[in-house]
């Protein structure tokens, strides 16, 4: 899995365009970077760029970010509503995947070091960064905001994390740190009454609400959800009521309960919960977890596809009563994700091209598809194993069975396209000039890079192949039997996949120099293969046999 984390900077800019979209520029320059949201505010004088990538890409545009609000954004005749304290007044990164907490957290480090150092701008770790735990709260932190930073920043006790102990006038002081994916969410209710929301709004809501004691004090008591605040209000747009709510951690607090949590609490005050609004974006984890538990709670089989398990969640959710909701642009991993040169093609387009003049895609894209095809073959038996009475034993086997299988589909289609994407690069660096010693050397690098990384690939194919035999072994067990051939397919597939993928990396090690990781490689290799068609065999016999009766 790639790694993928957020970063949400908000700066103490709202009202000139032009110093907006100079910070947007130095965004830009970026490479693998993507803006998702520019969002000004200008009774605020605040704005809240948001934009993901891999996490050095994102540390380096975070950096250009407020160096260039440092030069254009002077403190000393800023004012705005929201509270302040620097010209990048808040820099929070937020994991979204493959990243853990701690990665991240020594990401924001090294951001925080290097703008104390080369900007002479103070710096405070908050949240998950925070050194001291009452620098965890970024309103204590900002506390008496810009105007007394710089007698703040003279205690020890308020020294910064990184940079000067002392007040940078002009861009003020930053805090940096992580936090958890902050999802803004609204529940539609079937009443215009704001009343009625927010007596829902304080029952789910982690503050709770204020009850009445018998000695006629009040006493605050603790909603039902941890990391939820909530409010009522009324949309003149739709003409209803909702609850607006902050999800801080769907960690501890998924979509799915909270959604489920209102709708009950709903009841009681003989109103329902007609449907659902995501503002801004979430991550994908969040909508998938929903459809798995709608899909578990209807007592079907979770072992289907990505896409319908996100369409499952969307409708359960309700979260296109208001206006369509697109997956496209409201899921993080979706709007950054490229559209593979091959996998979005139809099958005939996909075959007019592998049967063209064009090397690529060849056998290594093929072999890629074959495995995807094993993956799937098995997902598909599950499926129809599942919910017959038949097989009623070996339900949850055959589920989780599935479930895997459908991930690994899913890992092996990004072959598909990679294959051929580092060919057409080792092509791109074989016309590289060669008129000059330098040009010479810096071509040659290169390919010995993309050859090593042309051979790598159908290596870390068979690796990621190598998930199959189980599931195989497993599904001919306790399928349904009126697919048995269906894993004899499966079984062949995975062995097409596998000696194509072997004959990939033969062809290509002859272009590697360091004869010690060619043998490596060929090793590695030759063993994978020899067990991997072993397996596939033995699959695909058993099936013959069974069927021959």
């Amino acid at each position: 899995m790639a790694k993928l984390v957020e970063c949400v900077p908000n700066f103490s800019e709202g009202r000139d365009m032009a110093k907006i979209e100079e910070i947007k520029k130095a965004i830009l320059t970026v490479e693998n970077v993507d803006l998702l949201d520019v969002d000004p505010g200008n009774a605020t004088n605040r704005t809240v760029f948001t934009f993901v990538g891999e996490p050095e890409p994102v540390l380096e545009a975070a950096f250009r970010a407020i160096k260039r609000a440092s030069e254009l954004i002077d403190m000393r005749t800023h004012s705005g509503a929201h509270p302040r304290m620097g010209a990048t007044d808040v820099c929070p990164f937020i994991p979204i995947a493959g990243m853990s907490i701690e990665e991240t957290v020594e990401l924001t480090k090294k951001l925080g070091k290097r703008v104390g150092e080369e900007l002479n701008i103070p710096v405070f770790l908050y949240e998950y960064s925070a050194a001291e735990e009452k620098r965890i709260s970024l309103a204590s932190i900002r506390e008496g905001e810009y105007e007394i930073m710089g007698e703040k920043l003279q205690k020890s006790e308020w020294r910064p994390d990184f940079g000067p102990a002392k007040l940078n006038e002009k861009a003020g002081v930053t805090a940096i740190g992580v936090r958890e994916f902050l999802i803004a969410y609204n529940l539609n209710l079937n009443t215009k009454s704001v009343k009625i929301a927010n007596k829902i709004a304080k029952e789910i809501r982690e503050k709770g609400k204020k009850v009445k004691q018998a000695d006629g004090s009040k006493k605050q008591v603790p909603g039902l959800l941890k990391e939820v605040r909530a409010v009522g209000w009324f949309i003149d747009e739709y003409g209803i009521a909702q609850i607006s709510v902050n999800l801080i951690n769907y960690k501890i607090t998924p979509l799915w309960k909270l959604f489920e949590t209102a709708s009950n609490v709903a009841d009681k005050y003989g109103v329902r919960i007609t449907g659902s609004e995501l503002v801004g974006l979430m991550p994908l984890q969040t909508l998938k977890e929903a459809g798995l538990h709608f899909l578990e709670k209807a007592g079907t089989s979770r072992a289907v596809s990505e896409e319908e398990i996100l369409k499952i969640g969307v409708k359960s959710l309700g979260l296109a009563e208001l206006y369509p909701f697109q997956l496209k642009e409201k899921i993080i991993e979706y709007a950054i994700s490229k559209t593979g040169v091959l996998t979005s093609k139809d099958l005939i387009s996909f075959n007019e091209e592998l049967a063209s003049d064009s090397p690529a895609p060849g056998g290594g894209s093929v072999a890629a598809l074959v495995g995807v095809l094993s993956a799937s073959l098995i997902a598909m038996v599950a499926n129809l194993t599942f919910g017959k009475k038949k097989y009623k034993e070996n339900w949850d086997n055959v589920e989780k069975i599935g479930m895997k299988a459908q991930k690994i589909k899913d890992e092996l289609i990004k072959f598909v396209d990679s294959d051929t994407e580092i060919f057409s690069r080792f092509m791109d660096a074989r016309k590289l000039p060669k008129a000059t010693s330098e040009e010479k050397e810096l071509r040659i690098k290169k390919l010995e890079e993309l050859s090593l990384e042309i051979t790598l690939s159908p290596l870390n194919l068979l690796k990621k192949l190598k998930e199959i035999p189980e599931l195989l072994e497993d599904i001919e067990k306790m399928g349904n039997q009126n697919s048995i051939s269906d894993v004899g397919v499966a079984a062949s597939c995975l062995k097409t996949a596998v000696e194509g993928a072997y004959l990939n990396i033969i062809i290509n090690l002859p272009s590697l120099e360091d004869n010690e990781n060619k043998q490596n490689i060929l090793k590695e290799s030759e063993e994978l293969y020899e067990k991997l068609v072993k397996s596939g065999n033995e699959i695909f016999n058993k099936v013959k046999e069974h069927l021959k009766g």
